[in-house]
């Protein structure tokens, strides 16, 4: 298997949940594991992504400890319950869920649509929000993954997610993440329409990913996802001429040391993106 070819859902434990039932669990026991006060010693670490503020000691924070050590299901029930102010939490655990984790295409496609949905009316009421501006982008450029990203342009999706993530980096220039999201969506447009169609329509240019990719590690350097979307990209964009590169960017990923559940499916990722 060539990076190209991974997609996060190769990272499963056996069965599954579904929307209303028990959530599929992280497959692995070397995850690190958090409790508010240890969650906090690591905040800065745990969101070099996307920096937000620390909760203040309580259930929120409890609620971020499960997030970070893989209680995803959990993490999401206790910030439903915060109203407004587990908001992120909530679609940040169901979205990261989604991608890695549950193994029946249409649950997954329900969840992304759950936090689009949920997304888009705070971003309606708060526009300058990034959290929510960013997941909304997230969760939406995953559905219109799993709807193939042909259909998804078809249905307008993609100038939201574009506008969204651009958004988010206007708002908050050292957002790492949207930067990486933003990469490869040029990535994916050129590679789906070409170079041509990509910017004539919808303003994606390869030179804009490359400089995107390169912010975002330039932010984030230790995020084993970046590394990979980076990899993806560039095989989208010239493909085997850079393979090499591609292999080079997985190879670091997978030699990271994971800060929590989620990097550590992310090097789990790479690793099987190498061997297989």
């Amino acid at each position: 298997m060539t990076p190209s070819d991974l997609h996060p859902t190769t990272v499963q434990a056996s069965g599954g949940g579904n929307a209303s039932g028990p959530w599929t669990r992280v497959p692995y026991r070397d995850i690190p594991r958090f409790d508010g006060s240890s969650l906090l010693a690591k905040w800065d670490r745990l969101h070099a992504g996307q920096w937000m503020p620390p909760p203040a000691p309580g259930p929120l924070a409890d609620g971020w400890a499960l997030y970070h050590s893989g209680e995803f299901e959990q993490a999401v029930t206790l910030a439903l319950k915060q109203g407004v102010d587990g908001l992120a939490l909530a679609n940040q655990a169901t979205a990261i869920y989604a991608n890695y984790l549950e193994p029946r295409e249409s649950v997954r496609l329900a969840l992304f649509k759950q936090v689009t949905e949920r997304a888009a009316a705070q971003a309606s009421s708060e526009p300058d929000n990034c959290r929510a501006l960013y997941w909304q982008a997230y969760a939406l450029g995953r559905y219109s993954q799993g709807i193939s990203v042909a259909r998804a342009l078809a249905q307008g999706l993609g100038s939201k997610v574009k506008g969204a993530l651009e958004r988010v980096i206007e708002l908050q220039p050292r957002h790492a993440d949207a930067h990486v999201a933003l990469a490869a969506f040029h990535a994916e447009v050129i590679d789906k329409v070409g170079s041509l169609v990509g910017r004539m329509t919808y303003g994606v240019h390869a030179e804009t990913a490359v400089e995107l990719f390169e912010r975002g590690l330039q932010l984030n350097p230790n995020s084993a996802s970046a590394l990979m979307e980076y990899a993806r990209g560039l095989l989208m964009l010239h493909g085997d001429s850079r393979m090499a590169d591609a292999t080079r960017l997985y190879e670091k990923a997978a030699g990271l040391e994971p800060a929590d559940a989620r990097e550590r499916l992310d090097v789990e990722l790479a690793r099987t993106g190498l061997s297989d």
